[in-house]
């Protein structure tokens, strides 16, 4: 078997980054002047105002805006709790008794199913000015062929993906998982579960971005189709549990309400958007905000009075009723709730693989990463990519070698920290980072699992691939340490 070296192709790579660039400034751009009026109700409202969050004494301290008429009253958007957290709905005592049911087509539990779809319409609506903005590009930048057409280009990129992408690590590892977070938000925020929330954020950079607006300018991408979702839900939670904590604060950070309005924005900029189109056109057309805690002035009367009303839907402290304890925010949370970042596992290892005579190579060291939902203590499933440099046994000169599957493991022993497992998977091997040498196998093996602690554990594995249509069997060992999201394993 001869294997040639060829050029990789960069234009891959730098599309991508152009069109983050464009989404970015799209974004940004489209919320410059509704970011300050988010965090603070209304734009024109008194700057001494802006700064307060303490209730007015008496009639006399409301002060009005000039923005605020009895003509225009009934035009104001007033941004209003439209949501709640899950954590606060009031769930059947079976509900967990399935804990990996779909409930995001519906709202079984009061999740404010009216609030996700209408924020779905809205990234469509921006998706389609990402498209339009990317047309304008040069073709040497948007590596779109005009003469082609968009939708030619568009089929034959989702006939011939998925493959493994060129990318650069701060793309794959950053901003993908940004852009999931996105998604993840739009769900969570609108009363789902983290589960629920997860699997919105993989239908959204499947279908939307992926097979959809990405398949304008390139094949779709292994990597992406997983990295998106997984890292986006341990960012999206994140950001989600951040964002609380600014507006518990009053929207301020570090003392500063342009940084709170910024880091707000970024947080989430698809309900950051949404909340600015409704503030320009002056009423609700998509369904935003947040249920948290938020500090609003809100217009009421004829004659444009202003009350500043602190709406909050965390869980309070009080006192026995004689006294109140002021401002104790407690957020409560759903402990029996058993699917949340915890099952998502990343690992590091290292191991050797020896290949089978007809790839004229010799085998040598690999390295390898994984990525994975560890859904019970009997099952799991991950994708898994290893590479080496190997020689042919020739030459002094290194080839490149790499190998990517999704595999899933079955444990026995599920109850004790050592757990002997079985293994099985499908993917492609590669050589010298070119497509045209990729050849499809199978796996399978067994291996063992030890649990060092909730968020660490070592696995030593021996698997056997088989490639079906280049004949070739090869074999590889490898130890890889675990680790596991948030709380980690249960």
């Amino acid at each position: 078997m001869i294997i040639k070296d060829t050029d990789i192709n960069s234009n891959k790579a730098n599309t991508y980054t152009i069109k983050r660039i464009a989404l970015a400034v799209s974004l940004v751009t489209t919320s410059l002047l509704p970011i300050h009026s988010f965090a603070h109700g209304i734009a024109d409202q008194d700057p001494d105002q802006q700064q307060s969050t303490e209730l007015p004494k008496t009639t006399n301290d409301i002060k009005l805006s000039p923005a605020i008429t009895a003509d225009n009253l009934d035009d104001i958007y007033r941004e209003m709790a439209t949501n709640t957290r899950f954590e606060n709905l009031s769930v059947s005592d079976d509900f967990f008794q399935s804990p990996y049911q779909v409930s995001i087509f519906s709202s079984p539990n009061g999740e404010d199913r009216d609030r996700l779809w209408s924020q779905t319409n809205s990234i469509f609506a921006y998706g389609f000015g990402v498209i339009g903005l990317i047309a304008l590009l040069p073709e040497d930048i948007s590596n779109w062929d005009k003469e082609e057409g968009i939708f030619n280009k568009w089929t034959d990129n989702v006939k011939g993906g998925p493959v493994w992408d060129r990318d650069t690590g701060m793309l794959n590892l950053v901003g993908h998982p940004y852009f999931g977070g996105v998604y993840y938000q739009v769900a969570r925020k609108s009363g789902y579960r983290q589960w629920d929330s997860f699997l919105y954020a993989t239908i959204m950079s499947t279908f939307y971005w992926e097979y959809g607006i990405e398949a304008f300018a390139e094949v779709p991408s292994i990597q992406d189709l997983v990295i998106t979702p997984v890292l986006g839900w341990a960012y999206g939670e994140w950001a989600f549990n951040t964002e609380m904590d600014i507006r518990k604060d009053g929207g301020d950070v570090w003392g500063s309400s342009i940084l709170g309005s910024t880091a707000l924005f970024f947080l989430d900029p698809v309900d950051s958007m949404s909340v600015g189109i409704n503030n320009m056109f002056g009423k609700e057309i998509i369904r935003a905000g947040t249920g948290y805690v938020s500090f609003n002035e809100i217009p009421y009367g004829d004659n444009g009075q202003r009350d500043s009303q602190v709406s909050f839907n965390i869980s309070l402290q009080l006192g026995d009723g004689g006294h109140y304890s002021p401002s104790t925010a407690k957020r409560s949370s759903r402990i029996n709730d058993p699917v949340d970042t915890g099952i998502i596992g990343v690992s590091y290892g290292v191991g050797q693989t020896e290949l089978d005579d007809l790839w004229n190579v010799e085998g040598d060291s690999t390295t390898e990463y994984s990525l994975g939902l560890y859904f019970t203590r009997q099952f799991s499933s991950r994708v898994t990519y290893s590479k080496g440099k190997f020689t042919d046994g020739l030459s002094p000169v290194e080839i490149n070698y790499e190998n990517y599957s999704l595999d899933s493991q079955y444990y026995f022993n599920s109850e004790n920290d050592i757990r002997p497992y079985l293994s099985a998977g499908f993917g492609e091997t590669l050589w010298m980072k070119e497509v045209d040498t990729k050849k499809f196998q199978v796996n399978a093996g067994v291996g063992a699992h030890y649990k060092l602690n909730n968020n660490f554990a070592l696995q030593l594995d021996w698997r056997f691939y088989h490639s079906t249509n280049a004949n070739t069997s090869d074999h590889n060992t490898t130890l890889r340490l675990v680790y596991f999201l948030g709380k980690g394993e249960r």
